[in-house]
């Protein structure tokens, strides 16, 4: 059933004149010249083969693929899309199997695509999303409608709230955020560096690249378009801000915790140095006292401190593999889930009157002019709520714990219309052959507007008797108090390289009541300023993203189906955004915005992207395939190890915070270590 409807969004795909399904001889260099030729080949070729034999060039198709899994420069990619097509098959008779209605629906819109032209202008595409992407259908034409059910849904009843909030931000809030560090685009490093750190940087960009992130740093990037540099201005600007207002000391500077990750493994060692170096270079941040915490440093908390302590206090002498868990090298999970741990750390062994973590991303800053004018409130009055730590019911009636809290993000370009912006917007525009399949950006609108956007006294909610919760969070903007890490230890496997924020919430979906939530603190909104100053880094690392965004999806649904047997319970609570990762059909989906994705880079104009996507996509799917693969997967292995390590981590401080409180020699000692340790870090 599915051939018609691929041979039917091939139509979109086509180009002109036939494809030549020949094999590339001759030297390398040769073959490096056909490139996009024989990758637009085997790309198509996979589309037609699951197109069907009905398709006038499947004969063809199927041989070429056939032929280049021997090809020594193109086996690895014929090879994925041979075996796709496999799995494709096998997914799809298991879904019509145990769904009589997607089968419905498949089969509806097999027969359909057959008599009606549903790719023809000005026609919705919600046939095909009622297939691949359910979530997305009707959203368009009934947004309005879609914004008032999820408010509803999101909807608590506060039965008690915090009677002791947060009082003094400056004081009480460790805030964090994540440097994430690559090499120069071009392989050579700025000469307004030292010449021994110019010479590392060379030899370490000749290194494979081990991880992809959104929009890392270069290192000797001009200091104009360095995130650090301009976070931490903005944040030292906004605590200026609060002290003339009152709301902190002029004497009490914030602690601004830092880890930094890196994209090649000889980075990790020069990270420090090259951040020391060029926050020096700035002339520091009189009101932040910055700390940078690399995987050299982490390594030495495990071996000094959290192993020596876990071998004392809990006869765990084999506790440094479990304990690795705690890092910030490696996918974004990892050093998410480090920066909020490590308050729990720094309360007990470094500073006990941190009460709450806070992250903010680098591109980003507290818009605090707008923020007293149109949300009542300066950021640091914002987070001087008792509804952050309250209890209530949610909207079926099960108790929640508010005990996190999420904001909002604006574009820079789109402050000046209000701060109440959306950063997301429904689309306006024409969309691409792979968007048929999948399009994560309507529910993302839809659950911005709902979520994120909602503000008190409208509609019923009057963030005191009511509030909001969240599912729909971003990377920066949120915070969780230290009780409540301690309580219900939440984390994000380090597995995951896209989303890792909301994914950090699925890990105490299935715990006991009251289920940890996130407030929404209306007007908590952060101005976005990555556009005004990283679009190079930004479109350097877009193929990259992109082919994250894929693996997210296949991620997401392993995942959620090795929290809870009932696959579909936990996606109604994730819907619509977050939800929408979460499929029946993840080989599917993935395969087929993957074949339509790269056919349009080749059908616009811009082959070397669609070389370099379908190239560095083939390697980087079939991992993340082979890893969600098997009753005793890769993936399962690697998450019943994390949460290991997690409750092994709090285990270990609740250990040493006793041994402190009764005032023992050994613990003492460790507190004394620790502090050694995170004063290393210290850098402004």
């Amino acid at each position: 059933m599915l051939a018609p409807i691929v041979h039917h969004l091939l139509r979109l795909v086509s180009e002109r004149g036939r494809l030549r399904f020949t094999r590339i001889s001759g030297s390398e260099s040769e073959k490096r010249s056909h490139d996009p030729q024989t990758a637009r080949a085997l790309n198509m070729a996979f589309l037609i083969c699951l197109a069907g034999n009905r398709h006038p060039d499947y004969a063809r198709a199927d041989n070429f693929l056939s032929q280049m899994k021997h090809s020594p420069r193109w086996s690895t990619t014929a090879a994925f899309y041979h075996s796709g097509i496999k799995r494709i098959q096998q997914e799809i008779d298991i879904a019509c199997q145990q769904d009589d209605d997607f089968a419905l629906r498949l089969k509806t819109l097999s027969d359909d695509v057959g008599r009606c032209e549903y790719l023809s202008p000005g026609v919705l595409p919600d046939r095909f999303w009622s297939v691949f992407f359910p979530e997305g259908s009707g959203i368009l034409q009934e947004s309005a409608s879609r914004v008032a059910a999820l408010r509803a849904k999101r909807r608590v009843s506060i039965t008690e709230l915090n009677a002791d909030p947060i009082a003094d931000p400056a004081r009480e809030i460790l805030f964090t955020s994540n440097i994430l560090l690559t090499v120069p685009p071009d392989g050579r490093s700025s000469e307004h560096l030292p010449h021994e750190l110019r010479s590392k940087i060379d030899r370490i960009a000749s290194e494979p690249q081990l991880y992809w992130y959104d929009h890392p740093i270069p290192i000797g990037v001009v200091p104009q378009n360095n995130e650090v540099l301009y976070g931490l201005r903005g944040l030292n600007k906004a605590l200026e801000f609060e002290r003339r207002r009152g709301n902190a000391s002029n004497r009490q500077n914030m602690t601004c915790l830092l880890s930094v990750s890196v994209t090649h493994d000889g980075l990790h060692d020069i990270g420090q140095e090259y951040i020391a170096e060029e926050l020096a270079r700035a002339g520091g941040f009189s009101n932040l006292n910055v700390f940078l915490v690399t995987e050299v440093a982490t390594r030495q908390i495990i071996d000094e401190l959290l192993a020596p302590a876990a071998d004392r206090y809990l006869g765990r002498p084999d506790s440094e593999k479990l304990l690795a868990v705690f890092g910030v090298d490696g996918e974004y999970g990892r050093h998410y889930s480090f920066l909020k741990a490590m308050a729990v750390f720094w309360h007990i062994l470094i500073d006990p009157q941190i009460r709450a973590t806070f992250k903010i991303d680098l591109d980003q800053v507290f818009p605090q002019q707008d923020l007293t004018e149109q949300a009542q409130g300066s950021a640091f009055e914002l987070f001087q709520t008792p509804l952050w730590g309250a209890c209530g019911t949610d909207a079926e009636g099960k108790p929640v714990d508010l005990s996190m809290i999420a904001g909002a993000l604006v574009n820079e370009r789109d402050i000046h219309r209000s701060l109440f912006t959306p950063d997301v917007r429904y689309p306006d525009r024409p969309l691409s052959p792979d968007e048929y399949i999948f399009f994560s950006q309507l529910p993302q609108a839809l659950s911005t507007e709902a979520e994120m956007m909602a503000r008190y006294g409208i509609d019923d909610l009057d963030g005191h008797a009511n509030c909001l919760q969240r599912i729909h969070v971003t990377g920066g903007t949120n915070g969780i108090l230290i009780e409540a890490l301690r309580r219900h230890r939440p984390f994000t496997p380090s597995f995951i390289g896209r989303a890792e924020d909301q994914a950090y919430i699925m890990s105490t979906i299935t715990d006991s009541t009251p289920q940890l939530a996130y407030l929404h603190r209306a007007g908590l909104i952060m101005r976005h300023d990555k556009e005004a100053f990283a679009a190079d880094a930004i479109q350097a690392s877009f193929v990259g993203r992109l082919i994250g965004d894929y693996i997210r999806l296949l991620y997401y649904t392993a995942y959620a189906a090795e929290l809870s047997d009932d696959l579909s319970g936990i996606k109604a609570r994730l819907d619509p955004f977050t939800g929408c990762f979460i499929t029946r059909i993840p080989i599917t989906v993935t395969y087929l915005r993957f074949g339509l994705k790269a056919a349009t880079f080749f059908l616009e104009g811009h082959p070397l992207d669609g070389v370099q996507f379908i190239r560095s996509g083939a390697r980087r799917i079939a991992r993340a395939i082979d890893f969600i693969s098997g009753a005793d997967s890769e993936l399962k292995k690697r998450l019943a190890g994390e949460r290991a390590g997690w409750d092994l981590y709090y285990d270990t401080l609740a250990c040493v915070q006793r041994a402190l409180d009764s005032d023992a020699s050994f613990g003492l000692a460790l507190k004394r270590r620790a502090q050694d340790i995170i004063r290393a870090c210290k850098v402004s």
